[in-house]
């Protein structure tokens, strides 16, 4: 007798091979009756083969299946049980069955969906895992919340190890740059001072090998940091206006006698329509330069290296240029060119062994270059050279800008100068007496902040020069007890032997004018401060200079007021009587939290200060200023910022509050 397919059971068919999950129907004796294709695939046994044998033979554990086969029966149902299926992967599921009955209620069998788990397993896996690790590196225990929330917990843990990660690696680079610029300090510092004395020929050479090899690890190191900032998002670009005409000529000035000795032609080729001033970040673009060139001076050997500079586009705001550096050297092979811009690697491994060099300039090159929104490329032919080009936009300065200071030349007519040197280390402390007497500047010595503090007391001086890392009281404390207790505005120049970002903005937190990276270089020594003492305005001075800049102007616009209120002068009055009534306990309650370090006092405080400013029309500079106050008051870090940022918030609620009371009054007025 032929089986009639009815429109109803080709539905029901339909709707069970609609469940990518395997699907099973079993009679009350146990042996499978139908099955999906699911069941099929992940069995891996033909469907034929399937119907009539035992459900439970399918299982790693049979009892367990058996169990809960009988739970369905005893209870109508059972919800994710969990088995594992015999298959070739040995597939994690949770066993979901109910009866199933005939139209008298009879129960016919059970059918039963196995939802695979297996992804499931693994994020389990994996937050358990990662839970381990934070746990060993913080001290914090965290529990899953939900198995519908452990795929987030895992990534939120996972983000957290890695950023844990990255400080410390960003830490112990911040401390080997201090270990090694230290004794390199020295090392390089004395080199200069005794190659300007009389000298034979052959010292000479053997001073000048010295202080080569100690440039050539400063660069290393350099290169080492610069690449861990730009791993960790650290990596920061000044805008500040310079002369690039004259900053490149400057740059070049440096390989004019290593290109002498190797018998090489410099040409500079510089585009007549570029402005003469432009506002970027002439640091970084140096080090770009100086790479490619380096690496064109190293791997040629005769002809010429041409450094070009072409005006691209230009537009009202901003400019285009093109960098070429080209040269006529040994070339890269075409399959080697995507390779030479990856960490610690070069066109070849002979590479290194013949010209030197670890293979992170071009690295750092790329990366500086594509930070700043340029790009790159590279043309070669073996035994023809190669041509490095990138392009990078730069702002037009507008009006009278503040030009980069350009190095100084040592002018002996410039004296009475008194020098506070806070430097703990014996051997830098002799170097730093050499340079300034050189100088013909006067000099004290202190061996930490706490003497320096001593000598400010009784004496006058026209510039400090601050080491960071020293016993008792070091630069940072030493500083701001010269800022804020003392409350002098002496120039401070920080010299640090750790460049990273995190030091550097601690520096200007803290009230410092400038820093000098170790080992220091006698001419941005001089430079520096020439320069701020021509030109003695401290970071004080400049942070009053901000606070009344924000008294005269407006700091309220009234546009969402009155949006809100709908122009209603009753309600208008009575929002900016609640402001003017909350606001200067407010103001009080976080001063006295900033005094007490009671950071959650401060926290709560500038919490409750937040909204008000969307709705009085403060810029949102400022609540992005209280966020960071909360941020630094929640995690205690960079706490010696947070003064100044409660200091811009008092400003401009006080600024607020005026002119908030001068609107009250005039809608009062005019009703």
């Amino acid at each position: 007798m032929e089986t009639t397919i009815t429109p109803e059971s080709r539905y029901a068919r339909s709707l069970i091979e609609a469940s990518l999950d395997p699907l099973f129907t079993i009679s009350p004796e146990g042996k499978i009756t139908d099955m999906n294709n699911a069941s099929v695939n992940i069995t891996g046994i033909p469907r034929e083969k399937l119907i009539g044998t035992d459900f439970f033979d399918y299982f790693t554990e049979p009892d367990k299946a058996r169990e809960g086969y009988k739970q369905v029966f005893a209870k109508g149902f059972v919800a994710d049980y969990p088995l594992t299926i015999r298959d070739h992967k040995l597939t994690d599921v949770l066993f979901n069955g109910s009866v199933y009955k005939d139209v008298q209620g009879n129960v016919l069998g059970i059918v039963v969906v196995a939802r695979d788990i297996t992804q499931q397993k693994i994020y389990e896996k994996e937050l358990t895992e990662a839970k381990v690790v934070a746990e060993l590196a913080t001290g914090i225990a965290e529990e899953a919340k939900s198995k519908a929330e452990s795929a987030t917990k895992v990534a939120e843990d996972a983000t957290r190890i890695a950023e844990d990660a990255v400080k410390a690696k960003q830490q112990f680079l911040s401390n080997m740059s201090h270990e090694i610029r230290t004794p390199m300090n020295a090392i390089i510092g004395f080199t200069k001072v005794v190659l300007k004395t009389e000298l034979s020929e052959k010292q000479k050479e053997y001073l000048n090998a010295i202080k080569l090899s100690g440039d050539a690890l400063i660069v290393l190191i350099n290169d080492i940091l610069d690449l861990a900032k730009v791993d960790a998002g650290k990596m920061t670009f000044e805008q500040a206006p310079f002369k690039m005409a004259s900053s490149i000529s400057a740059m070049l000035h440096l390989f004019e006698t290593k290109i002498q000795e190797r018998n090489l032609e410099l040409v500079k080729e510089y585009d007549s329509k570029i402005p003469e001033v432009l506002i970027g970040d002439p640091v970084r673009l140096h080090q770009i330069i100086l790479n490619l060139v380096s690496n064109a001076v190293k791997f040629t050997t005769t002809g010429k290296i041409i450094v070009a500079v072409n005006l691209v586009s230009e537009d009202s705001e901003k400019v285009v240029i093109e960098f070429a550096v080209t040269d006529t050297g040994i070339g890269i092979p075409e399959n080697k060119i995507k390779k030479i811009f990856e960490n610690f690697q070069q066109a070849s491994s002979g590479t290194s062994r013949l010209y030197g060099g670890t293979g992170l300039g071009l690295a750092i090159v790329k990366q500086l270059v594509e930070s700043q929104g340029g790009t790159i490329h590279v043309k070669s032919e073996i035994g023809e050279g190669s041509t490095f080009s990138f392009t990078l936009s730069f702002q037009k300065a507008k009006g009278e800008e503040e030009l980069v200071p350009e190095l100084l030349e040592l002018d002996k007519k410039i004296k009475n100068i008194k020098i506070l040197v806070v430097e703990d280390i014996a051997l830098n402390q002799l170097l730093m007496k050499t340079l300034l007497d050189d100088f013909g500047f006067e000099r004290d010595i202190a061996a930490n902040g706490k003497i320096a503090i001593e000598k400010l007391k009784t004496k006058t001086y026209d510039v400090i020069l601050m080491d960071l890392q020293m016993p008792e009281m070091n630069g940072f404390e030493a500083t701001e007890y010269i800022r804020n207790t003392m409350h002098s505005k002496i120039p401070i120049i920080a010299l640090t032997a750790d460049v990273t970002t995190a030091d550097l903005a601690k520096c200007k937190a803290v009230g410092m004018n400038d820093y000098i990276a170790k080992p220091v270089d006698e001419r941005v020594l001089y430079s520096k401060i020439v320069g701020l003492i021509k030109k003695p305005i401290a970071i004080t001075e400049n942070k009053e200079k901000e606070i009344e800049q924000i008294k005269k102007l407006r700091c309220i616009d009234m546009a969402y007021l009155i949006r809100c209120t709908k122009s209603n002068p009753i309600l208008m009055m009575e929002m900016i009587s609640v402001y003017l009534e909350q606001t200067p306990p407010l103001i009080t309650a976080m001063k006295m939290g900033l005094k007490d370090k009671d950071w959650s006092a401060l926290y709560a405080a500038v919490h409750k200060i937040i909204p008000s400013f969307s709705i009085m029309g403060i810029s949102s500079d400022f609540e992005n200023i209280a966020k960071k106050v909360q941020e630094y008051a929640s995690t205690q870090e960079q706490a010696d910022a947070i003064p100044d940022l409660v200091l811009q918030l008092e400003s401009i609620c006080a600024q607020a509050c005026i002119e908030l009371k001068e609107e009250f009054n005039a809608i009062k007025n005019a009703k």
